[in-house]
């Protein structure tokens, strides 16, 4: 109703994923801004004074034609620094992550069922995806079926359903702390079969090559959508043709596999299993009592939470291109909870802003100590000086050589404390995490000028 968006008249109306219209159009708009992000996009674009010639020539790579008009190709002026070169790289990992961090979510977040075994799941998905999509090899001890990715992919999600399903017993009978060391124990486990199997995982330093994100029919030799290699996409509305390369054909393409695994897991949570989920996670007893089948539904999250991981597995293994078994490790578990504990447990929204959050922390960190590193005098070469070591005689608490000294810590144990830190603040002052900031924010602004 028109001056009354939140009046629903209906239950559909009410459980609607986007229930406003504001709503709708700030999530088209955001989709939009994702997929047009890596590219240079015109129409975003400053036209060059008039005072040049009209017939003016291409000058580089910032520079199109547009009709007759020359146009500087900036993108998007507030969101294009995460296409470049190196930011594709870390938000194409971001929608991967979200993946995974969606399945954990529903079995931690939804269901309240601890898990520290999200990694190992993520794991059985890679090995899944290297046979049954992986090149045969003349080592008969390395196995690889060629298959195409529509086989090979929902293939990794299903058998690490199904290995969840298997572990989801343990589920009914433990809860908490005692769940937890069950679920962190088959890490170390799949850690080791990735040794005991060098013929699904590769060898333990390099791991093997994984198949590429080439969309094929079955096995015909030209792929029916080339994701492995640089293109060319013709012009449309009179712009020039402009070539896309490796990287944003994978960014595209993992863009599009979270973007449905976000609208499964949304309904998933609206749905008769993700409200039984809920009443487990709020009382499980009450739930019980109230006719809710606890060891069917805990189950069904197990297997949901590691069809989604193993999915991400795949990606993120086809992503590297060359993965180890180590690579599943118990430090990417505990990523993924820093991601719930740090977005907001037990919501969509929460899981996706947690993801971007922790994967690119990293890097802007990474960023940050490059542009100090870089600066020569000033207040910014100042404090580049005071925090940055570089050998002996210098002793900033952040170290740019490769070993770092014992005074300092290097880019990686920096991010390690910055995710410890993160996480003891927000259970202590925000255990929504960043979801619950936004709802502060939201409702002190529809509140204000009110503020109670």
């Amino acid at each position: 109703m028109q001056g009354r968006p939140k009046l629903f008249t209906s239950y559909e109306a009410d459980a609607a994923i986007f229930p406003t219209n504001l709503q709708r159009g700030l999530v088209a708009f955001l989709v939009f801004v994702l997929f047009v992000m890596p590219f240079e996009v015109p129409f975003f674009s400053a036209p060059i004074p008039r005072a040049f010639p009209a017939d003016w020539p291409i000058l580089g790579d910032r520079f199109t034609i547009l009709g007759q008009i020359p146009i500087i190709n900036d993108g998007l002026p507030f969101a294009r620094f995460l296409g470049d070169n190196s930011w594709i790289r870390p938000m194409t990992e971001v929608f991967i992550f979200a993946v995974a961090a969606l399945g954990l979510n529903i079995l931690a977040g939804v269901a309240g069922q601890v898990s520290l075994g999200h990694a190992f799941f993520m794991g059985a998905g890679a090995c899944t995806a290297v046979v049954m999509g992986g090149a045969p090899s003349a080592d008969p001890l390395r196995w690889g079926w060629e298959l195409p990715i529509w086989i090979w992919l929902p293939a990794s999600g299903i058998v690490a359903a199904a290995i969840g399903i298997l572990v989801s017993p343990t589920a009914v009978k433990l809860r908490g702390l005692y769940l937890g060391i069950v679920t962190l124990g088959l890490v170390f486990i799949g850690v080791h079969l990735s040794r005991v199997f060098p013929q699904i995982a590769g060898d333990t330093e390099s791991g093997r090559r994984y198949p590429e994100f080439d969309i094929r029919i079955w096995k015909e030799e030209a792929p029916l959508v080339n994701v492995s290699s640089e293109d060319s996409v013709a012009g449309f509305f009179g712009l020039n043709r402009f070539d896309v390369t490796t990287e944003q054909k994978v960014y595209l393409f993992t863009l599009v596999v979270a973007i449905v695994m976000t609208l499964l897991a949304k309904n998933i949570g609206r749905s008769r299993t993700g409200r039984a989920l809920q009443a487990i996670r709020d009382r499980d007893i009450a739930a019980e009592v109230m006719g809710v089948d606890e060891a069917k539904y805990k189950r069904i999250a197990f297997a949901i939470s590691s069809g989604y991981a193993g999915i991400a597995g795949a990606m993120y293994a086809s992503f590297l291109g060359f993965a180890a078994g180590s690579e599943f490790s118990l430090f990417l578990s505990v990523e993924f909870i820093a991601i719930l504990l740090i977005g907001g447990a037990g919501t969509v929204s929460g899981a996706l802003l947690g993801t971007f959050f922790v994967v690119i922390l990293p890097e802007m960190v990474k960023q940050f100590t490059e542009f100090l590193e870089d600066a020569d005098g000033g207040i910014t070469g100042a404090v580049g000086d005071f925090l940055l070591t570089a050998g002996p005689g210098d002793f900033g608490p952040i170290s740019t050589e490769a070993v770092s000294p014992g005074w300092a810590l290097g880019i990686f144990d920096w991010n390690v404390v910055i995710y410890g830190t993160l996480i003891v603040v927000f259970l202590i002052f925000e255990p929504l995490g960043l979801f619950g900031i936004w709802l502060k924010v939201r409702n002190y602004w529809k509140g204000w000028p009110f503020t109670y």
